[in-house]
């Protein structure tokens, strides 16, 4: 019995050791940072991007939105208790689900755009068909398992979903069968955002703990842990390329850490900026990110400069939400003004 805890001692002392040699490793390898490798490309010398069009229905503030795959279409939720789809070119509601629970924080799109997801309050993920005949349009699914609140969702396929909340786990879904998959705990705190990485292998999650965590579907568990942030991370997206992701925090920043390298590569911040980061995301090209912040103004940053390129101003409070749609020519942003405005240059 000595004789293994003396093995498992020794075990732990080369275990240090070989930490110790991999952390110089890194830090040989890491010989430029992202900001002074991209020295020679061009600034980003316009930014053509105005308001298009203006989405008005709800009646109270909008919490979440999501892009369907045709770039046309997008949902929104609110707490005046409905998710709204909306024809974004039109400008015209194409449905109004009301819910049970008016508490709703997040929605989400399935790829095919058959279906829609939300969750808040009342702990559980309800799963919508938008091509139902009945009216007004009922759950097809509720998947309950979740102590806290629901705080995002996203879908993998039209088959499965992850969604992540305030009791510390995520959880991957069977949405046919209502069953759990997987159940991903190893966060310390509320879970407030995740991204799935383009391969649909894993996904990254950003929590309280003030930590990001990239995970394997598969086995449930912690693939890479990246700290850095000193308060809540509110936001976390997936670089286009899936080898990188980007973050936003109640500490004021966004940040961009890549995956291979296992190391943050920029801070994007400003003396102009002295509030919380509510949500991000990437332009297609992965050029621009774009925030939303608690100061009801938007921000663009170049990725590879680190520099501050534009305020979008127009709403009258908070950002609460926003996305790049997936054909890359549009912005959403939503607010708890109660108003949707679409972005294009």
């Amino acid at each position: 019995n000595s004789r293994d805890r003396a093995r498992l001692q020794q075990a732990r002392r080369d275990a240090e050791v070989l930490k110790e040699k991999i952390k110089r490793n890194r830090t040989m390898a890491n010989d430029a940072s992202l900001v002074q490798s991209s020295e020679s490309v061009p600034e980003i010398s316009k930014f053509p991007v105005k308001v298009r069009r203006i989405l008005k229905g709800h009646l109270s503030k909008v919490y979440s939105l999501s892009w369907a795959s045709d770039s046309r279409h997008l949902v929104s939720a609110s707490q005046d208790g409905k998710l709204i789809v909306w024809d974004a070119v039109a400008e015209n509601k194409v449905a109004a689900i009301p819910l049970k629970s008016a508490w709703v924080m997040t929605c989400a799109y399935s790829p095919s755009g058959k279906l829609v997801a939300c969750g808040g309050l009342d702990n559980t993920v309800s799963v919508f068909n938008l091509r139902s005949k009945t009216q007004p349009i009922r759950p097809i699914r509720e998947l309950v398992a979740h102590t806290g609140y629901v705080t995002d969702i996203a879908f993998v396929n039209d088959r499965q979903l992850v969604s992540a909340s305030g009791d510390c786990t995520c959880i991957l879904w069977d949405v046919e069968t209502r069953k759990m998959i997987q159940t991903f705990s190893e966060h310390i705190c509320d879970v407030m955002t995740i991204s799935v990485a383009p391969d649909r292998s894993t996904f990254v999650s950003g929590a309280c703990d003030a930590s990001a965590r990239i995970w394997d579907m598969r086995t449930g568990r912690t693939v890479q842990t990246f700290p850095g942030h000193h308060s809540d991370i509110n936001a976390v997206q997936f670089f286009p390329t899936g080898l990188a992701f980007g973050t936003g925090s109640d500490d004021g920043t966004c940040r961009l850490f890549d995956i291979r390298a296992d190391r943050q590569l920029v801070q994007y911040t400003d003396d102009r900026i002295l509030c919380s980061v509510t949500s991000i995301s990437f332009s297609r090209s992965g050029r621009l990110l774009f925030g939303g912040y608690d100061d009801f103004n938007c921000a663009a940053w170049d990725v590879l400069k680190g520099s501050y390129v534009a305020t979008l101003d127009g709403h009258g409070n908070r950002v609460s939400a926003l996305q790049v749609s997936p054909s890359g020519s549009a912005l959403a942003t939503g607010s708890w003004d109660s108003i949707l405005k679409i972005w294009s240059s």
